[in-house]
């Protein structure tokens, strides 16, 4: 997986190895791996790689990842949700019983790799590491995902074009990520973050690899029952 803003993009593979300019999993090593996929223990054994450069980010214990998760990777995104949820999940994990069972929040993933002009980016993603089923969560402020600026002067019809190409941008993000990665979004909005203990508390369903089964399938029925 490539993760990370446009200049501060970093991978995290499974059994990194640096050839022909760039990195790769070595696919004779993969049997070898002993690590969950896609938990704390996976980053700790692997590290972080940059790319196009023989250099990896290693991390020495969960102490030292989760700061760089928080101040480094999650706070170059300048949304101050995403710190919040950061700080969250670093509590989690270290009050956690197995932190290095828990599984990553991993974020800003690339939808187009490591390509400069990036496509979409998805603010946090988890993979549960036993069925590597993908969750992702995606926070949308109306700041940022649906203000219109410059509407003085505009039409009604121009405005409502505007909104509309706006919606549907965010709806093929979602959509497209689905259909690539077969990644399952939760998208929360001002309501919801406005509450932001209750979005982490939907993450944490997720982050324990025992239960995500179980919890999507109360979260889905629990939808349904709302209804008449």
């Amino acid at each position: 997986m490539w993760i990370g803003q446009r200049n501060a993009s970093y991978g995290l593979l499974v059994t990194p190895r640096f050839a022909n300019g760039n990195w790769e999993n070595d696919q004779s090593e993969i049997r070898r791996f002993k690590k969950n996929y896609w938990t704390i223990r996976h980053v700790l054994q692997t590290g972080l790689v940059i790319p196009f450069v023989d250099e990896k980010i290693e991390f020495h214990d969960i102490d030292q990842y989760l700061s760089f998760f928080k101040n480094t990777m999650v706070r170059a995104s300048g949304s101050q949700y995403e710190l919040e949820i950061a700080q969250r999940y670093c509590d989690f994990v270290r009050n956690s019983e197995n932190p290095e069972d828990v599984p990553l929040l991993i974020p800003e993933f690339r939808y187009d790799g490591i390509a400069d002009n990036h496509k979409y980016r998805l603010d946090f993603t988890i993979i549960d590491p036993k069925t590597l089923n993908k969750y992702g969560f995606e926070l949308s402020p109306w700041s940022t995902h649906g203000y219109l600026k410059g509407t003085k002067g505009k039409l009604q019809k121009e405005i409502n074009e505007e909104a509309k190409q706006n919606f549907e941008k965010e709806m093929r993000k979602h959509k497209s990520y689905f259909k690539k990665f077969e990644i399952f979004v939760l998208i929360y909005t001002d309501s919801d973050l406005a509450n932001i203990d209750e979005v982490f508390k939907d993450m944490e369903g997720y982050l324990n690899p025992n239960s995500t089964q179980t919890q999507l399938k109360l979260h889905i029925l629990d939808e349904l029952l709302k209804y008449d």
